[in-house]
């Protein structure tokens, strides 16, 4: 009897403190939100995407006590249908994409993303390509970015309305793009500024001349987060991005304390070439409104 009153006597004070710590490190009601999905498009990228975003994972997983999940797309149409399910809690978007969640999907921008203000959208030709405009490119092969993409897509098929392509390649990323004007695979091919300076050095035997450039600066990204997100969540989760340490933030490319961009202009161009891509996957491919050239 003594004995067994001593074992329960420590067994007590042994489970304690055990309880007490369980109950401290477990989700009170006041943590709503139990699992948060963060998307990022990864241009083919997707284990480098997970490390870029390691920090921040762990970060938002510490100020929220919530599991934080990033999915890495490919590419912008993967993205898109993630918007348009709105699966995604949080999304780092490229321009384009960040255009579309906002119109199409009810979600709200948070926060910027870094290089906006220096960006356009650009048609690339290989150097010794007879081109000179964009009228030249009739009846040719062209590349694109893939639906979703500002500098990629939506701008440059807005340049060349009223044209007739004899095909257009949608590349799934700016790389491929680039290789396919190399081999001649096509004439030209649409990308943003940025990624024409990055990847051009790596096509040693390839010279490329930029046949035109958008007028109208590319705004940038940003940091959107879903209607489905409590306002509570919102305000929490704009605090943790507020409160990320810098090289944080720059691994991952967003501004603090900054109002997101104006989408404004870009909406009304995703809507505009809406009608005009219609038939954009034919051979040929009319990038027009069939409605405004009867019997073409």
């Amino acid at each position: 009897m003594i004995l067994n009153m001593y074992s329960r006597r420590f067994f007590l004070i042994f489970l304690l403190p055990v309880l007490w710590l369980l109950i401290a490190c477990s989700p009170t009601e006041n943590s709503t939100l139990k699992k948060l999905l963060i998307g990022v498009v990864s241009y083919g990228e997707g284990a480098r995407s997970l490390e870029q975003y390691a920090e921040l994972q762990s970060h938002l997983g510490s100020k929220l006590k919530s599991i934080i999940a990033i999915e890495p797309a490919l590419n912008e149409i993967q993205a898109i249908d993630q918007i348009e399910r709105q699966n995604w809690d949080l999304v780092f978007a490229p321009p384009g994409l960040a255009a579309i969640a906002i119109s199409q999907a009810q979600y709200v921008p948070l926060l910027p993303r870094e290089g906006g203000e220096r960006e356009r959208s650009v048609i690339v030709v290989r150097d010794d390509d007879p081109a000179t405009s964009i009228t030249d490119l009739a009846n040719k092969p062209i590349a694109l970015g893939q639906k979703g993409s500002a500098a990629g897509y939506y701008f440059p098929v807005f340049n060349l309305y009223g044209l007739t392509l004899a095909e257009i390649k949608f590349g799934s990323t700016p790389k491929e793009i680039l290789q396919w004007i190399e081999t001649g695979e096509v004439i030209a091919g649409a990308l943003s500024l940025a990624k024409f300076e990055r990847y051009r050095s790596e096509f040693k035997d390839t010279q490329f001349r930029i046949l035109h450039r958008d007028s109208h600066i590319v705004p940038s990204g940003a940091v959107l987060i879903s209607p489905k997100v409590d306002g509570d969540v919102q305000t929490q989760l704009l605090d943790a991005l507020e409160s990320a340490a810098p090289q944080t933030k720059r691994s991952v490319g967003y501004i603090s304390n900054a109002q997101p961009p104006n989408y404004e202009y870009l909406i009304k161009v995703v809507k505009r070439v809406q009608p005009i891509a219609q038939r954009i996957r034919e051979k040929p491919a009319p990038l027009y409104e069939t409605t405004e050239f009867p019997g073409q």
